[in-house]
């Protein structure tokens, strides 16, 4: 078995003609939202071994300021991560090795969202599967344990175990 965790950035500062998306940093509400995620991580003893990263400078800030891992884990920034539809992800999870027991990926909506919800989609009703269905905010995480190997990863062999937000 494995987790997966799947996390939106915090929220970024307003889009800019003078700049392109990929470089916009986070908002200070971003910056405070990614601190109360890291404590709210920690307290929940949330470490992966393994973290991908989307390389635009809002998933970077936005892991930087959760980071909170002493257990030397495994951090790849991916460019494919900017913006990657549904299929790319699944892609991604499916190549993971099986040695990587809990997995973090840090990305964007639609993507990350549409993720999420396609997990989660076949599993029972419960108050995570509510929260997930009305949307997936900036610094949302949500927690998935894995049945099978990553290879294998679908709807069916994932079950939605908690969505956690920073407030």
């Amino acid at each position: 078995m494995h987790q997966l965790l799947l996390m939106r950035h915090a929220k970024a500062e307003r889009a800019r003609p003078d700049l392109p998306d990929f470089d916009r940093a986070l908002a200070p509400s971003g910056l405070i939202a990614g601190a109360t995620m890291r404590r709210k991580l920690q307290s929940l003893g949330v470490e992966p071994d393994v973290v991908l990263v989307s390389s635009a400078r809002r998933t970077r800030e936005t892991l930087e300021a959760v980071l909170a891992w002493d257990n030397g884990a495994n951090i790849d920034m991916v460019d494919s991560l900017y913006m990657a539809p549904l299929a790319r992800l699944l892609d991604m999870l499916g190549g993971l090795r099986e040695t990587a027991r809990s997995v973090l990926i840090v990305g964007h909506n639609p993507g990350i969202g549409e993720l999420a919800w396609s997990l989660a989609a076949r599993g029972p009703e419960s108050e995570a599967k509510a929260r997930l269905n009305e949307g997936f905010p900036t610094m949302r995480v949500a927690e998935f344990l894995v049945l099978t190997p990553w290879r294998e990863i679908s709807p069916a062999t994932t079950r939605l175990q908690r969505v956690i937000d920073p407030v």
